[in-house]
């Protein structure tokens, strides 16, 4: 199964991104084949409506859960109407969230962060 983690870099070595449209890069881990792809997140400098292009864009990548440090409310509504499940992860790294993933270990995240309007 795929999941989507929010990156400061684009190997699982990177640290875990807090930021979800915003996030610079997106790594889509196979949980199952161990196998990894990295996403440039085109969304991150637009001037708005990033958290909803970025949603689109796990869903596209046919995630069935993401990793990140907060979703504001028009990411979560996206995210949620895809079946994407929203998880809290750690400040480590995209490698450690997967393995605190697997071993449910992660808070899901079921309400929204501050909504950010625009790159500031």
């Amino acid at each position: 199964m795929k999941i989507a983690i929010t990156s400061t870099g684009t190997d699982i070595k990177s640290l875990l991104e807090k930021k979800f449209g915003r996030a610079e890069f997106f790594i889509i881990a196979d949980t199952e084949s161990n196998e990894y792809k990295v996403i440039d997140n085109k969304a991150a400098m637009e001037a708005g409506g990033a958290g909803i292009q970025a949603g689109q864009t796990i869903i596209n990548e046919s995630a069935i859960a993401l990793i990140t440090g907060n979703v504001g409310p028009n990411a979560l509504r996206v995210l949620t109407s895809g079946d994407v499940a929203i998880y809290r992860g750690q400040s480590v790294s995209i490698e450690e969230n997967i393995t605190l993933y697997k071993k449910g270990e992660l808070q899901q995240i079921n309400t929204a962060g501050e909504a950010h309007f625009g790159m500031k």
